[in-house]
């Protein structure tokens, strides 16, 4: 679960440097700032189901029958 976190927090970082770079050049004053926050909560979301499903390692389990 720890990369799962790290992942997690580095898209947030992500997220939040493409959201500076928005602010600066103005798009975000054109766009809302309701649309800007449903952006963010669904890239938020990706990030999660990404970080989640990138986690931990697939096994078999094997079970010996007698």
């Amino acid at each position: 679960m720890k990369w799962a976190s790290m992942y997690l927090v580095g898209f947030i970082v992500l997220i939040g440097g493409i959201l500076a770079a928005l602010w600066k050049l103005g798009i975000l004053a054109n766009i809302g700032t309701t649309w800007t926050v449903i952006g963010v909560v669904i890239a938020i979301g990706f990030g999660i189901m990404i970080a989640v499903s990138n986690s931990g390692t697939r096994e078999n389990i094997e079970i010996d029958r007698k």
